[in-house]
């Protein structure tokens, strides 16, 4: 299968290319290469003839015109998208044109495409969206994909926003659609903005640890390897207009993964004294944050065989190894605004 990854120089669309070119799709990664996008991310697979990159902004459809035209995908994974909470509270503006008029603009391009391909039954465009759609659970349930949508910050209602445009392409003209909606991912190449790779960076270099308000907000953390597996699992055999749910069984609290974290860096590597938790400090919380967040994945298991094969223990110390290890990686991002500071106050 040739797949067009869009962001595929991001946090989860590298780990899809990577992924998909290990198993030996054709994969076309295009990426705008904004702050977060960066080809250090696929560098293992680039040298790969089952590899091609274009750098280009979704928002431009004359470009993506071209694309199609040249590469002549099979599916498009749709994971280009401005992600982070915190800075659509401060700029708005980035997140609404890329994840709705930039989505809007990809959807054009690939029907046009697929019209021009006799509408294809095999072709497949896949959106990989969020579970921040579906708005904050209390103490109990889980989301499903019959959730109504209840979004509470500028990011997820972008992402609400082009969610209904996708399903809208796929009753109105047929566009052979499939959704996904994902809980938290975490894993390598997490840019350090992110909850987990800034408290990971910020315990390194002995600096304060934010926690929002008493860290009582529970997420269900995914690793991203394994929610790359159940997105080419959703390309390759997903109903077309079905959406599947995908999390990891993984619920904690924000200050119990904290604690967590600190406790695999006390004994990875030790502060000369005392321990990691000592750094932890709560400030104000988020404007419009979310108690909790829980996914129920049972379609995509049931349907399509997926589950989660990493527990949220073992991934934390295989992401907190991985940053040990490469910190030529991280190390050029210290500086890039909102990494180790705090954006989004509102």
């Amino acid at each position: 299968m040739k797949l067009l990854v869009t962001g595929g120089a991001g946090f989860i669309g590298s780990a899809v290319v990577r992924l998909a070119v290990g198993r030996g799709h054709e994969v076309v990664n295009l990426d705008a290469l904004t702050y977060a996008g960066r080809l250090e991310n696929v560098a293992p697979v680039a040298d790969s003839n089952l590899y091609s990159f274009e750098h280009a902004d979704i928002r431009n459809r004359a470009v993506l015109t071209r694309i199609f035209e040249d590469h002549q995908p099979d599916a498009v994974m749709h994971l280009a998208a401005e992600s982070h909470v915190d800075r659509s509270i401060d700029g708005p503006g980035d997140f609404i044109e890329t994840n709705i008029t930039g989505t809007y603009n990809l959807l054009e391009a690939a029907r046009a495409y697929w019209t021009g391909k006799d509408k294809a039954e095999d072709f497949r465009f896949h959106h990989i969206s969020t579970d921040e759609v579906y708005g904050s659970l209390g103490e109990t349930g889980l989301f499903t994909e019959d959730t109504p949508y209840d979004p509470r910050s500028p990011y997820s209602a972008s992402k609400a926003s082009s969610d209904h445009l996708v399903r809208a392409w796929f009753e109105t003209y047929g566009l052979p659609v499939v959704l996904t909606n994902c809980s938290n991912n975490y894993g390598p190449y997490h840019f350090p903005e992110k909850l987990i790779p800034k408290v990971i960076l910020n315990a390194l270099h002995g600096r304060e640890i934010p926690v929002y308000g008493q860290g009582l907000n529970v997420r269900d953390w995914l690793y991203v390897e394994d929610h790359a597996d159940a997105l080419l699992l959703a390309v390759e055999k997903g109903t077309p207009g079905r959406s599947y749910n995908v999390g990891g069984h993984n619920e904690r609290r924000n200050i119990d993964l904290v604690k967590t974290i600190c406790a695999i860096l006390d004994e990875k590597r030790p502060r000369d004294s005392g321990s990691y938790t000592d750094l932890i400090t709560y400030v104000a919380d988020r404007p419009g944050h979310d108690a909790r967040y829980a996914i129920d994945p049972t379609r995509i298991e049931t349907e399509l065989g997926w589950k989660p094969s990493v527990t949220v223990e073992t991934g934390l110390e295989k992401t907190v190894q991985w940053y040990l290890d490469n910190p030529d990686w991280w190390q050029p991002l210290l500086n890039v605004e909102g990494v180790g500071t705090r954006v989004g106050t509102g």
